[in-house]
Formats: structure tokens, sequence, C-alpha cells
């Protein structure tokens, strides 16, 4: 069960990792200037003086984030986010519906586009075919109905990690999530007050024990 104490959720807390909850709107890490020291991983260490960032969610994203307890836990984690033996999955609302003509038997369905960070126009990323990196996104209908008409719910499972994957590999096969002020066109930008993106389930080995773990985040939309 998460505790909400200091500006914090916390989903799990032992002596080697934390698992948080974090809010849309708030920073992973400090940004420049003052006016954005506030953010998640300062919020843990007022609390968990050893927390060390592992791995973090874009400002208006919402849902589950590892930080280790030390520089041991932290090598651990990192590895095996490293080795993507990591399982992440998300819950997000799109523009329109995706058509399911190459669904798997369990109703996954892949994007595999080459991405790269758009340096003219940081912080966005685009699709570049001729230097962008190799990334994979997997989706699927989730059977929740979307809470906006025209618009559909999906389950999405990242298998790489670039910057803005799931928002720019969405937007790229036009289904852009609502609400993205980055990636989604009128009328969808301004429908949702925030992304309607959340990282929903987190599984993982425990940095000291080796335990599988997983971590689910009920999705706020």
């Amino acid at each position: 069960m998460s505790v909400g104490h200091g500006g914090l959720t916390v989903v799990h807390a032992d002596e080697a990792l934390l698992v948080l909850d974090k809010p849309a709107g708030l920073l992973s890490v400090p940004g420049r200037g003052p006016a954005h020291a506030d953010c998640l991983s300062a919020r843990a260490q007022a609390l968990y003086p050893r927390a060390l960032v592992v791995h973090r969610l874009d400002m208006a994203t919402s849902g589950l984030v590892v930080m280790a307890q030390g520089p041991e836990a932290q090598s651990a984690l990192s590895r095996q986010f490293a080795q993507r033996t990591v399982r992440k999955r998300y819950e997000a609302v799109v523009a329109g519906t995706p058509a399911l003509s190459d669904a798997d038997a369990d109703g996954w369905s892949d994007i595999r586009l080459p991405l790269i960070v758009d340096w003219p126009n940081r912080p966005r990323s685009k699709v570049d075919p001729a230097i962008g990196k190799p990334s994979h996104t997997r989706w699927r209908l989730h059977p929740r109905p979307a809470p906006l008409a025209g618009a559909c719910r999906l389950e999405l499972m990242p298998v790489t990690g670039r910057s803005h994957q799931l928002r720019v590999h969405l937007q790229a096969i036009g289904h852009p999530i609502v609400g993205d002020e980055l990636y989604a066109p009128e009328p969808w930008r301004s429908a949702s007050p925030r992304l309607w993106l959340h990282a929903c389930r987190l599984e993982l080995h425990h940095p000291l024990t080796g335990q599988r773990l997983r971590f689910d985040s009920p999705t706020p939309f």
C-alpha cells in the first residue's frame, strides 16, 4: 500500500530499494535554477538521505519510479535497466484507435521506428531513419474504455528506453497521446489538462536478494 508523506507517495521502501509514485507535473530530478529545484529525487532524499537516482519519467508522465538506497544497490539496479530485464508497463489514452492488423495472439502490436533527440527543437525527439537509434514499443488495446469520445485506452511496453519514446512512437503512427503539449495537435493537446500517460507497473529483481518483485499503481485517469 502506498504511503504519502513529505510530498512523496512511497509504494515500497527497504534498506536497498525505493519505489515511488510520481505525480504528473513533477520533475524526476532537479532542473536548471532554483525555480526547478523541487523534484521527486529531492523529496525522496529529504526522507531517505541515501536515495540515489536510477531512472526517470518525463515531468508530464505520472507513475512508478525506482530509486536505490546506496551506491551498491544503484549499480545493481542500473545494470538491470541496461540489460533490459526490468519490465515496464504504461497506460495511455490516445487519439483514435490504432489498426490491429499485425497483432499477435495476445493482442500485442509493435512499433519499431528509430529515434533521435531533435536538437534544434529540444526537448523534442523525432523519428530519423538515417541516424536514429533503434527503438521498439509494444502496444495493445486496453479493455477499459477511454474517458473521451474518439479516443482509446492502450497498454504500452517499451522494449527500449529512448527519450520520449512512447510519445513520439504513438504520434508517428497517427495516434498521439491526449494532453501531449509537445506532440499532439489540437484538439487533442488541450483535451486534457495533463498528459494521459501513466507508468502503472514495474517488475524487477531486488538489488540485494535477487527476488523478482512486481509493483502496480492505479491509473488516475
